[in-house]
């Protein structure tokens, strides 16, 4: 591992970062034949720090003035003399100062002069003295930018936005907040790479998505990719408030004084019926992901319940119709940062990656494996592409079992029903830990104990017909592995990870600004069951029009729920399950009633993406019996019910 020490040089310490890189991820051979990343050439303590205000063009505060957002760069000095340009990685955030970045929640502090001392994040640290600018930019309404927080509207995409036009010639800086001096970016080439985790990725997703000339590659960690489905899942509603409270959570008072008009619009555009509005609609970044041009390496946690899988697989796969460069990183932790789980091959990697898009280095990363996927904790695949080649979606069947409410799961259609009664005191967990015995709560269907092992990856889709006794009426719908295993904690308040006293160096420090940061290691649990993929909705959304409708009690309905995107394999001799109840506590919230629901079996089933299809179901559910591994029935802690906003608090 790198050093355990705070360095006395930014020499010293950068070689004996690459040092550590070399020998903790490399195998002799394989260390002959890695392609080398950039060097450290330039000197971090020397770096040019400087502030600028970008003219975003709107004027959201309504004040008369368009608004500036507030941009801090640390750039190479020695380049700047040469003449030499340098490309550019952005981080654009509204939690620079009111909240912190990263696992230690640095916030951005300055000189009397006013700029940047510290830059929060090992960035400007490892990648200054690689020939690279790092940018911070705080998005309009934060820190010290003007106008209104809009939560992924037009503000916040136009905050970031305006910044890489003006790194390409396009737009105005000034060299104050309110001055009339005008400034250049003739220091950068224009190349630029946006990088952040949940709501900076987020954003980074957003301006991909306007098609901006000179964003060469994002790399979104945990990020959203519609704010609806931040918000709801099919109008079940995930959290009992709505975009204003978060702006509320970020804002400037200044921005409190002066964004009424952008609070209503928050308000009134975000209903809580979950039913979609224009509001919604401006805050889709699937819906023009034909115009990224950017390559992605989209990193996710897929146990993420913050900025949850289910933003995974519709991004991912409308950037591969689009036909964009992709890679992908799948953990088995929740709303955490790569830096913080798989730290010295996130850098390594992460520093080839920006070499290869940025200043063209021809690495051979663009040539490895699309996906890395953690098995089991700190336990890592790959696969060329992903899903994997010779995956293929395969329709199960729910059917009754041999004792009443425990119920089989197959390839042959089953016959009759089963009825369950939403509680809304009950979780996943609890359901996974009773599925085998008949309880009032969830309708419980399982396959026998896998011969050989079953990969699921992608996403599924789960289509019910159920009668409900009441006017409104949540669904929840889950796959489960049953079976002991090891994984990360992901409910756990490290969400996997446990932080730890000691600390390593990641490029040169200065006196105000630290690269070194306190280690990790795996939060493990020893569990019976795992949730594998979960999907939500209000039955009131069965037409599939974006708007909910109060149901008849008594009459049929048929809804199509989306399980979020996954990457798992069930071991031979555990059980896959399909559960499905009302609501999943902690999840998504209650309907207004406590329904009843009768599930037609022979007008259900579940689609799921098995490597090797339908036959590699059918051999691994056939063939000689296998005895089941005795488990203890607890999985994870129940998710707890709290206001999350999607950013560094867990």
């Amino acid at each position: 591992m790198p050093i355990r020490t705070r360095p006395t040089t930014w020499r010293t310490l950068a070689t004996a970062a690459i040092a550590a890189l070399t020998a903790t991820l490399l195998t002799p051979a394989a260390a002959d034949a890695a392609p080398p990343a950039t060097p450290p050439v330039h000197s971090y303590a020397d770096a040019v720090r400087e502030a600028v205000w970008v003219d975003t063009g709107l004027d959201e505060d309504r004040d008369g003035r368009t608004d500036r957002v507030a941009v801090d760069i640390v750039r190479p000095r020695e380049a700047a003399r040469a003449g030499r340009k340098v490309p550019v990685i952005m981080d654009a955030s509204p939690y620079y100062s009111c909240c912190g970045r990263g696992n230690e929640s640095q916030t951005k502090t300055y000189d009397g002069h006013g700029d940047i001392v510290r830059m929060p994040l090992f960035y400007d640290n490892w990648f200054v003295p690689r020939g690279y600018a790092v940018v911070g930019v705080d998005l309009a309404g934060t820190s010290r930018s003007d106008g209104c927080v809009d939560v992924g509207g037009r503000s916040d995409i136009r905050s970031a936005k305006a910044v890489v036009d003006w790194l390409n010639g396009r737009a105005t800086a000034y060299r104050s907040r309110t001055g009339d001096e005008r400034v250049r970016a003739d220091w950068t080439d224009g190349s630029t790479g946006m990088i952040g985790k949940s709501w900076d990725g987020t954003i980074a997703n957003g301006v991909a998505a306007t098609g901006v000339e000179g964003l060469e590659t994002i790399v979104p960690i945990a990020a959203i990719s519609s704010w609806y489905g931040y918000y709801f899942s099919q109008g079940a509603p995930l959290y009992d408030s709505g975009p204003d409270r978060l702006a509320g959570y970020v804002q400037t008072p200044e921005a409190r004084e002066h964004c009424t008009d952008v609070a209503r619009e928050l308000v009134d555009g975000a209903p809580r019926t979950g039913d979609r509005t224009p509001l919604w609609t401006e805050r889709d970044y699937v819906r023009t992901a034909k115009k990224v041009r950017a390559s992605v390496f989209l990193v996710h946690g897929m146990q993420d319940l913050n900025v949850r899988m289910g933003h995974v697989g519709p991004w991912w796969d409308a950037l591969g119709r689009s036909g964009v460069r992709r890679k992908i990183w799948l953990s088995q932790t929740g709303h955490v940062d790569p830096f913080d789980f798989r730290r010295a091959e996130w850098v390594r990697t992460l520093t080839r990656w920006f070499d290869h898009e940025l200043k063209g280095v021809d690495n051979g990363v663009d040539r490895e494996p699309v996906a890395d996927i953690e098995r089991a904790p700190d336990q890592w695949v790959t696969s060329t592409a992903w899903p994997p080649r010779g995956t293929r979606t395969v329709t199960l069947r729910p059917a009754r079992g041999a004792q009443d409410g425990v119920g089989a799961l197959g390839l042959r259609p089953g016959r009759g029903t089963v009825t369950f009664t939403d509680d809304p005191a009950l979780s996943e967990t609890d359901w996974a830990a009773r599925i085998d015995a008949p309880t009032p709560e969830k309708a419980g269907f399982v396959t026998r104990p896998l011969t050989r092992d079953l990969r699921l990856a992608g996403s599924s889709r789960v289509t019910v017909t159920v009668t409900p006794s009441a006017p409104t009426a949540h669904l929840s719908a889950v796959l489960v592995d049953l079976g002991p295993d090891t994984i990360r904690d992901y409910a756990d308040a490290g969400e996997g990870i446990v932080t730890l006293p000691e600390r390593t160096c990641w490029g040169p420090s200065t006196d105000g600004d630290s690269s070194c940061y306190r280690e990790t290691r795996a939060k493990t649990a020893d569990v019976g069951h795992t949730v594998v993929s979960r999907g939500w909705a209000d039955l009131g959304e069965h037409a599939g029009t974006g708007r909910g409708e109060p149901l008849v009690p008594g009459r049929r309905y048929t809804l199509t729920v989306d399980l979020a995107a996954t990457d798992h394999v069930v071991p031979r001799g555990h059980r896959l399950a399909l559960i499905v109840a009302g609501t999943d506590r902690g999840l998504i919230d209650p309907p207004a009633d406590t329904p009843t629901l009768t599930l037609d079996l022979a007008r259900t089933s579940a689609r799921v993406p098995f490597l090797g299809g339908a036959a590699a179901f059918a051999r691994a559910t056939s063939g000689p019996p296998v005895t089941a591994p005795h488990t203890a029935p607890h999985g994870v802690r129940p998710p707890a019910t709290a206001h999350r906003v999607p950013g560094d608090t867990r």
